[in-house]
């Protein structure tokens, strides 16, 4: 896939996962939403839409207006990479929140059909066009106008905050969509390299290349770390386990001892006299001499450098890690490499 195929939101967006998702926000907000691309034409169907603008979207010719209406609500949004609220053609209060891609603006979801409770805040606002009568027939206006009437009335904060929401999901969704396509093209460079050049890798964020980064290394170190189970299956090694399971799944973490305890639902004493009694070390000394471990089995088996490693089992830095490697093995870890495998 390249750059060109995936700034579309159908590759953003599973389209049917995020309707089910879109339908619930709808739902709980009491707000109509839609998601557009950036000539505003829907790409979803539109969650919660209120009778009046059902009515408008159906219009052979008003819906252009209101497609029209979402894209200029989009591309302001678009224009400061933040969630633009404004007054619609039918002076109803909407919201735009935009979907931007390597600084591309490529849609939107679009939220409202509300009005405000408070009038000063609702006058505040920017009216994108005129109001609802211009293009309408005097039949069509009364059949509007009781439509109209019947739209809800909310508070802006509840608008804003609807906005601030759906701005957070967005963005994480385009992260991970960003991250799993980087995922899948650094797999491709690496078995098909004549087919994909890593060049245009360069899309990507610097984020997004260590997020991948981090998952990659982690495939790697799987592949040679053994994790160790507790020997006995007693009362008191089942206690503590919680704590060891999460050791052995959180690799690029230092588990603190009150966090351990947290996590066995016991007191932090009261966890340090158990895991004493199961492993017959402290636990400060047992995660270490675990992580050196593990870092022994990364040094005898691959080329990964001595910094990922430190990374890769969760060191604050090179340096710590060398220090506690030396403790328990009186040589520092390119000397132990370095002898393993002579």
């Amino acid at each position: 896939m390249n750059n060109t195929e995936f700034i579309k939101l159908e590759n953003i967006f599973n389209i049917g996962e995020w309707q089910h998702i879109q339908d619930l926000l709808a739902t709980t907000t009491n707000l109509a939403i839609i998601t557009v691309d950036y000539k505003g034409t829907p790409i979803t169907k539109h969650s919660n839409c209120s009778e009046f603008c059902d009515s408008v979207r159906n219009h052979p010719e008003l819906k252009k207006l209101c497609q029209k209406c979402d894209s200029r609500g989009g591309l302001e949004a678009a224009r400061s990479n933040a969630p633009y609220i404004y007054r619609c053609r039918y002076n109803l209060v909407d919201l735009a929140v935009p979907i931007i891609v390597d600084n591309r603006y490529v849609g939107a979801i679009m939220a409202g059909q509300v009005r405000l409770t408070d009038i000063a805040e609702h006058n505040l606002l920017e009216t994108i066009a005129h109001s609802f009568n211009d293009d309408s027939t005097d039949d069509e206006y009364k059949i509007l106008e009781e439509l109209y009437k019947k739209i809800p009335c909310i508070d802006y904060a509840q608008i804003k905050n609807t906005a601030d929401l759906l701005f957070g999901i967005c963005n994480y969704m385009i992260s991970e969509a960003l991250n799993k396509n980087l995922l899948s093209e650094a797999y491709k460079s690496i078995l098909f390299p004549q087919k994909h050049n890593l060049n245009d890798l360069n899309f990507y964020s610097l984020e997004n290349i260590n997020a991948v980064k981090k998952v990659l290394t982690n495939e790697v170190t799987s592949r040679y770390i053994k994790t160790p189970e507790l020997e006995s299956q007693n009362k008191s090694s089942l206690l503590i386990k919680p704590a060891i399971d999460y050791i052995n799944l959180h690799r690029n973490e230092f588990l603190l001892l009150p966090e351990a305890a947290q996590l066995c639902h016991i007191s932090t004493s009261y966890f340090s006299r158990i895991f004493f009694k199961v492993t017959n070390e402290n636990y400060s000394t047992f995660v270490s001499k675990l992580k050196v471990t593990w870092a022994k089995q990364l040094l005898e088996k691959t080329d990964t450098s001595i910094a990922d490693i430190s990374n890769e089992l969760g060191f604050n830095n090179p340096s710590y890690f060398i220090t506690i490697f030396k403790k328990h093995e009186q040589l520092t870890p390119n000397l132990y490499r370095k002898y393993y495998r002579e």
